[in-house]
């Protein structure tokens, strides 16, 4: 039988899409228009949107009632 390998992430998803999302851009920022610079851009606008949505998730507006 195989079993997942498992670990505790040690920062939180809004931290590391945070960091993903700027590196994408400090890269991007590096690089003359092209493919690799616009891919890099769209993945840094894909993070920032996910990390929207993360927030929107954990509202409290979205909480079961106790």
């Amino acid at each position: 039988m195989l079993t997942r390998r498992r670990f505790k992430q040690t920062r939180t998803l809004h931290e590391r899409l945070a960091d993903e999302a700027a590196r994408c851009r400090a890269e991007a920022r590096t690089l003359a228009p092209g493919h690799r610079r616009e891919m890099l851009l769209r993945q840094a606008r894909q993070d920032e949107t996910a990390m929207q949505i993360e927030a929107w998730l954990r509202s409290r507006g979205l909480r079961a009632p106790t």
